[in-house]
């Protein structure tokens, strides 16, 4: 995706200018927004590394999010969102990080979490940032979705630090 090889570049870009680091933490995308910013040339300068925790049980290992925590708000939720961003940075030598958790279909949602509901985190320090968003379409137009909008995210993250 040309558009989104795009976003990473300018992601990079803004964080040279800064210089910061990136972690991802990924479950609805899957590892997808990782290859975006790997698809950038010289990445490796700006990009720490990222986390595909598709399980419940992989966000509770690697970045440390409370299982209490995903059973009183679900996994495609918020607080699991800004969990995700904190453990990624508390794990790395990132200074910033974003975080996606969705349910892409065409199964798995539940109520008041229909099919396209995406939870974002960005974090930067002790400061974070989430957001829900619903995305329509099939299983691959939400996840493209989600990718786009997390770079866009952290792009407007880091204007506003």
């Amino acid at each position: 995706m040309p558009y989104l090889t795009d976003l990473a570049t300018q992601v990079g870009h803004a964080l040279q200018q800064r210089g910061w680091r990136l972690a991802t933490c990924e479950s609805i995308t899957g590892g997808g927004i990782s290859q975006a910013i790997t698809d950038v040339a010289g990445s490796s300068d700006w990009f720490d590394c990222g986390f595909v925790t598709y399980s419940n049980t992989s966000k509770t290992r690697f970045l440390e999010v409370a299982e209490a925590l995903i059973a009183q708000h679900g996994a495609v939720s918020e607080e699991v969102a800004a969990a995700m961003v904190l453990g990624a940075l508390a794990h790395t030598d990132a200074q910033i990080s974003l975080s996606t958790t969705g349910i892409a279909g065409p199964g798995g949602a539940v109520p008041g979490k229909p099919v396209g509901t995406v939870c974002f985190g960005w974090a930067h320090g002790d400061i974070v940032h989430t957001e829900r968003v619903v995305f329509s379409g099939d299983r691959a137009a939400v996840r493209a979705q989600t990718a786009e909008h997390a770079l866009q995210g952290l792009l407007a993250f880091m204007e506003r630090l």
